[in-house]
């Protein structure tokens, strides 16, 4: 579609900071890493659009700390194994929140003989979290509220709210949307950072139209108007911009360096008791 085809969005029109389709490897592709868009739109520091295939694709167990893991399944089902105790299958529009706080391991993938769609986001958690025990929530599709075309996955949005609470105040959205629909975000005061990832359709909004990537706004708190091109899935995230430094390691993102090697540390002690049960 041409310039002059854009149909009007009624709502002022925040622009696009940075675009990307990310880069692919099998099944996997990643949009967002903490040392590149990650740095501009940070709590949201990683975000991977997964597609795995039937024959039971595993992700291996493997640590991380200083992170939340947000997964939303599009399709499929999806088996997850972590140190906190949990284990089970997520099922299409279920909802995995792994606070790994000062160290876990999980594990999972495809159901064997199934597929398994979706996002997969880490949030760089507050000072307060960080080094704090690991915890994690699953909602079952029915448990996630709705208001409008929006799946509310964290925070709140018109009526609706997420079982899933955390301390920063962070809006996570899954949103779907009919040919032609036209729908306006209008972010939380503080909010001001606003990002959106299209799996599937085409999303026309500040004067162009993006496809299955990552677009990112300016800083503001504007408005954001949307028109689907086509039936149109794609997620949405809002925050305040986390005041710290990213400071990575491997599997890590904390707030400084004597918080990575605590969390370092903790991983490596975990892992040293799956070996010795010979679970890695």
């Amino acid at each position: 579609m041409n310039q002059s085809q854009l149909k009007p969005i009624a709502a002022a029109q925040r622009q696009l900071a940075v675009r990307s389709a990310g880069h692919s490897h099998g099944g996997i592709t990643r949009l967002v890493s903490p040392g590149d868009i990650g740095q501009l739109i940070k709590p949201f520091v990683f975000l991977d659009l997964f597609k795995l295939g039937a024959s039971g694709s595993n992700m291996g167990m493997h640590p991380h700390s200083g992170i939340a893991t947000v997964t939303v399944l599009l399709d499929g089902a999806l088996e997850y194994k972590e140190t906190t105790g949990n284990q089970g299958i997520l099922p299409t529009g279920g909802v995995e929140w792994m606070s790994a706080g000062g160290g876990v391991w999980h594990g999972g993938g495809a159901v064997p003989g199934q597929r398994a769609e979706g996002f997969q986001l880490w949030l760089a958690l507050p000072e307060e979290d960080e080094n704090g025990p690991a915890q994690s929530q699953y909602l079952a599709p029915q448990q996630v509220q709705r208001h409008g075309p929006a799946r509310v996955i964290i925070g709140k949005y018109g009526e609706a709210s997420s079982l899933i609470r955390p301390r920063a105040p962070i809006n996570y959205l899954h949103v779907s949307l009919a040919d032609g629909e036209h729908w306006t975000y209008t972010p939380p005061a503080g909010h001001d950072v606003a990002w959106v990832s299209v799996a599937s359709g085409a999303l026309q909004t500040a004067r162009t139209v993006i496809g299955r990537e990552v677009a990112v706004f300016d800083e503001g708190e504007g408005a954001i108007g949307f028109v689907a091109q086509g039936a149109t899935e794609f997620v949405l995230g809002s925050a305040p911009k986390h005041p710290h430094d990213l400071v990575t390691g491997d599997y890590s993102v904390h707030t400084s360096a004597a918080a990575l090697v605590k969390g370092e540390k903790e991983i490596d002690r975990i892992g040293k008791q799956l070996r010795a049960a010979n679970l890695l």
